[in-house]
């Protein structure tokens, strides 16, 4: 006859011999499930807003310094100022400017409310970027279960220093970045609500009807706006559409119905048709209304001038503007020309090549000595530094633990960064990670995650994991602190910007 063998315990004062019994936490399952939310809303959105309020004011903080245009500012802030002046009579900011026109559109809106000064290009950028911690709270928080973790989240996001320049200058990726998050936000909130419904409903054997599916229907406006942003926002919309079809299926399997595959074709594809193929085409084109208004449009009447192209039966405003697209694409993809501040995708996680926007020469200080004023767009180090091991740890994630919050952040990765390494001979620089530095944050949280240690665990263990979370945030903010000087252009000596210049390639 078999004996069990006695289960484990830790003895505290209590019981019969002065201790009470208590079972150890159970083994961890082999397949993670999605945690429910904690119940602390209020407060969670209090939080959240005193946070998003905090990183505003840091973004806001002598925004308008210094007054020259910065990099590529020398091109989006004077074409948001044609969009405003030409409007849709003769609008240059149309012309052959090989991005879409929505993230000049909001930066046009600044201008349009505070003129156009550095203050009034920057403000929707800082916005944008305050947004964006906001929206990566709420994510991170959904897919952890901890409001904490949702913080720490959000925190370490606000002390980038590469997304923290991107909020305070007049460029396009920090637009992208917050349409990104934003859609796979609603994207992981339509997931959830549709598991509540299949778990809630009585289903047969074909489903049933899951009625409106608004957050999807959101999430294909804000992937809409991404694209139309700038086209890599086209690599996380096909990314998230296939996940939400394999989401629909995993949910028809839980509520026990026999072919979720094809219940989630029959029931799930229509809308995802609708809602993240022609919501986000429309919203796309949408942003080209001017384009389309504007009868001297750069290439608008290319199609009246080539009657014999193919497809004669589509409008002619629609053949022109593919031709412009078709410009537009060849343009990219020879774009190769030497820029002494590129970088390759496999130096982004590193910070192996940031960007130079400003570093006025000859600078002296009161007593005569040299001062350096030096704008570096670099990713805060002991951050950054944890992108790569955070990668492995998230493998072992999907691998051993098939972790649902480990799929959302390693498929936003692959669609924002290893896309990347599709034209290794393209021109490229390190803010093109913008719109995956969220996710990649949010793969360093799920390592917090495991060192916090697991709800249910032992209490000292969860306070000598809290501890360990607590000091590497504490590490991140010392270290933005140090660099804030070098990413908003504070006078240095000399040997105060050397000891920020980690690596040659900083400068």
């Amino acid at each position: 006859m078999a004996v069990l063998a006695p289960e484990r315990t830790e003895r505290e004062p209590g019981d019969a011999r002065g201790t009470a019994v208590r079972r150890r936490p159970p083994p961890r399952p082999r397949r993670d499930r999605t945690p429910p939310l904690p119940d602390d809303r209020r407060l969670a959105w209090v939080l959240t807003a005193v946070l998003g309020l905090a990183t505003l004011a840091s973004r806001l903080w002598d925004l308008s310094y210094p007054p020259d245009l910065l990099f590529d500012e020398a091109y989006y802030p004077p074409e948001a100022r044609e969009l405003l002046e030409w409007g849709h009579e003769y609008n240059r900011g149309y012309t052959f400017i090989v991005h879409p026109p929505l993230g000049k559109w909001l930066i046009a809106a600044g201008i349009h409310l505070f003129g156009y000064d550095s203050f009034g290009w920057r403000l929707p950028s800082a916005v944008a970027g305050s947004v964006a911690v906001v929206v990566l709270v709420r994510l991170t928080r959904r897919l952890t279960g901890s409001t904490v973790l949702g913080l720490v989240a959000g925190l370490l996001l606000a002390l980038d220093g590469l997304s923290f320049t991107l909020s305070r200058i007049g460029l396009l990726d920090v637009f992208l970045q917050v349409f990104v998050v934003s859609a796979v936000a609603c994207q992981v909130v339509d997931r959830d609500r549709v598991r509540a419904r299949t778990r809630a409903g009585t289903a047969g054997p074909g489903g049933f009807r899951l009625g409106p599916r608004g957050w999807r229907i959101a999430a294909g406006f804000l992937f809409g706006c991404a694209c139309a942003v700038k086209w890599s926002g086209v690599y996380f919309l096909a990314a998230f559409a296939v996940l939400s079809l394999f989401w629909d299926r995993a949910a028809w399997r839980e509520a026990g119905v026999p072919r979720p595959g094809l219940t989630a074709a029959r029931r799930g594809l229509p809308g995802a048709l609708w809602a993240l193929a022609a919501v986000p085409v429309l919203t796309y084109l949408a942003s080209f209304t001017g384009w389309f208004l504007g009868e001297t449009s750069q290439g608008r009447a290319w199609a009246q001038q080539h009657p014999e192209t193919a497809f004669p039966f589509i409008p002619d405003a629609l053949r022109s503007l593919w031709h412009q697209h078709a410009e537009w694409l060849r343009f990219h993809n020879g774009l190769s020309t030497p820029h002494p501040w590129e970088s390759g995708p496999w130096t982004w996680l590193v910070d192996g090549r940031p960007i130079l926007l400003w570093n006025p020469q000859g600078l002296t200080g009161t007593a005569g000595d040299q001062v350096v004023r030096y704008i570096l767009m670099v990713g805060t180090p002991t951050l950054w530094f944890a992108f790569a091991p955070a990668l492995v740890w998230l493998a072992w994630r999907l691998v051993a633990r098939r972790d649902p919050a480990a799929l959302v952040a390693a498929t936003a990765i692959a669609a924002g960064w290893g896309t990347w390494f599709l034209n290794p001979e393209r021109t490229m620089f390190v803010f093109y990670t913008a719109p995956v530095v969220p996710f990649f944050v949010l793969a360093v949280v799920l390592v917090l995650q495991d060192v916090l240690g697991r709800p249910d665990a032992v209490p000292w263990r969860r306070q000598i994991g809290l501890a360990g979370v607590a000091l590497y945030v504490g590490v991140v903010a010392a270290t933005f602190a140090f660099f804030y000087p070098v990413l908003t252009g504070q006078p240095l000596s000399h040997a105060e910007w050397l000891d920020r210049m980690w690596f040659p390639s900083w400068f």
